[in-house]
This record gives structure tokens, sequence and C-alpha cells, in this order.
């Protein structure tokens, strides 16, 4: 079974009553792979991985975990994954360790074997010093390790991770972040869903884009990314900027949007050197002084809302405000 992909949909469909959720997706996870499963509220992701993981039944389509059909051969798909909520699912009255004990117990992993994995997560995730513990008194980012670690106590081979730093200090976000890719270096698949489109553009080798229950994209981050060569960008910020300035700026032949950024301009184009000399010649005639003026490329930001439209705007300035 080595050569066997960790995971395949093939025409996954779901309805609820006449709403159609998902529609008829497929794709596959190579064994290895961060993958990473991204959109708006409402496309079609938590439907997709309650499907996947046999939570729930598909309307049509079939999943294979490890080569294990979700449905007629669900015991053995379960055995080999792991998945870990977005919201917390420790028991906070118990100790990391009597967390994995119990976890270990439930997915019938023997006494000896569940007693050293649990020995072996607790260190590997900087928690052994802290073992006996209540969770209670853990940090979010601590319990998000204990979280992991409980979908690792079967030797799991691939891990489900729903929103795994949401909500996390910067320190606490990189420690999860390293975690995980020590984890796939050591050949466990990750299927990762988040609304944080720089984590997955760090973190995932391919990324599926779903929207409106249809997988819009299947790449490379940095593939999707450049795919959009139609849409440049020049931002320029002036040492003083009035109204005047940003009505001159679209008035601009090469120019298609001014967007406000801060105390920067961007200017979106189809053609950022006639953008620039354009910019240049207007500065001169109308005795601006520019701070800086940098060229841009698409972002992955604007890649999502090209492919999943307005919808995962909000999604992004409500990011935007709360790390503010």
């Amino acid at each position: 079974m080595t050569n066997t992909n960790a995971i395949e949909a093939h025409g996954l469909t779901k309805f609820y009553g006449d709403f159609l959720a998902v529609d008829h997706i497929s794709f596959e996870v190579e064994q290895g792979e961060i993958f990473g499963f991204l959109g708006p509220n409402g496309a079609g992701k938590s439907t997709t991985i309650r499907m996947l993981t046999g939570v729930s039944t598909p309307t049509e389509g079939t999943a294979k975990i490890m080569g294990f059909d979700i449905l007629k051969h669900s015991v053995e798909a379960k055995s080999v994954m792991g998945i870990v909520p977005d919201i917390s699912n420790i028991y906070t009255e118990l100790s990391a360790w009597e967390n994995l004990i119990f976890t270990g117990k439930l997915y019938g992993v023997s006494k000896d074997r569940r007693e050293k994995k649990a020995e072996e997560l607790l260190q590997l995730f900087d928690l052994y010093d802290r073992w006996d513990e209540k969770t209670e008194t853990f940090s979010r980012g601590m319990r998000r390790r204990v979280c992991i670690a409980m979908a690792l106590i079967s030797d799991s081979k691939v891990l489900y991770l729903d929103e795994p730093t949401s909500g996390l200090d910067v320190k606490s976000v990189r420690s999860i972040r390293r975690l995980i890719r020590e984890l796939n270096e050591d050949g466990l698949t990750v299927f990762l869903t988040t609304h944080n489109i720089e984590e997955a553009s760090q973190m995932c080798d391919r990324i599926a884009i779903i929207n409106r229950g249809r997988i819009a994209e299947i790449d490379t981050p940095e593939r999707i990314r450049t795919a959009m060569k139609s849409n440049q960008a020049v931002e320029i910020a002036f040492k003083e900027q009035t109204k005047g300035t940003r009505e001159m700026l679209e008035k601009l032949s090469s120019v298609t949007e001014v967007q406000k950024r801060g105390d920067k301009l961007r200017l979106i184009t189809n053609d950022s050197a006639q953008t620039l000399r354009e910019i240049l010649q207007a500065i001169d005639e109308n005795g601006l002084v520019p701070v800086s003026l940098n060229t841009l490329g698409a972002s992955m930001e604007d890649a999502f809302l090209w492919l999943t439209g307005a919808e995962m705007e909000s999604e992004i300035i409500h990011r935007r405000n709360r790390r503010r």
C-alpha cells in the first residue's frame, strides 16, 4: 500500500434536501503532503471534511483514506486518521498525560503502546515537564498541542487540522507551525483547513480552493499566485497626499483601479512598466514628493478573491482588523 494516495475523493456529492452543498468534487492527496483546503464560509469545506472522515454519508461518490473506503472499510480508514477540530476537545479536568491515555483507550491502543506513545508525544510537543498538571492551567497554545498529540496517539497516517492556529499568539502560532512541519517531515500527511491565507501559502505543498460546492483550483500556492499575471500593482506613498492625488492617479490610462492601503495607494494595472512611466511623469508635472514606490505581483489574497469572489473578502478584512 506504499504507493497508495493518502486521500482520494471521487465525485463526492452532498445534498441537504434540495440544497446542493458539495457538487461532485474529486481530488487526491499524496502521502507526505501538507494539503490545504480553503474557501469562503458556506463553500462546502466542513461538509467535505465530514464526508472524508466518515461523519457524514455522501449522497454520491466515494472517498478513500490510505486505500480504505471510508464507508465500506470505515474501521480501517478511521484507524489511520487523526482529527483536530477547530474547538479544543481536551478534558481540562485531566492532565496532558491523562488526556492522551484516555484517547489511546478509546482508539483501542494497547496499554504498553499508549503509555510509550504518550511519553514520546509529550516530549516531542514540549509538554513533558508538565505532564501531570491539569490542562485547565494550560495556555491556548499548549492546549492546541495537546489536541494534536491526542490525534496522533494511535499512530495516525493522515492528520486533519481545522484552523490549527486560530486565536493563538504569535509565539504559539510559530510553535504549532514548526511542529506540523516536523511531523510532516517524518511522513505524516496533513490535511489543513484555514482562513489564514498566509498560513496556507507558507505551510502547504498544494492547495485546493472550494467555492459554491465545487473545486475552483488545485495547485501549488506559487502557481496559483503567478497564474494571475494580469493582476499587477504599483504601490506608492507620498510625503503629502490629498484627495486630488488619488483622483490624478485614477486618470492614468494604464490604471484600472486605485485602492487605499494605509498611507499608501495601490494602483491595479495590466502593464506595470507603463504605469511606472505615467506615475513618474505625473510626479514631475505636479511637484509631488514620493516616499516609496514598489511594483507588486498578485498576492495570494488577490488569487483567493479572484477564484472565490467577494465572499471571502469579509473574512480577510475581519482577520486584518483582528490583527490590528
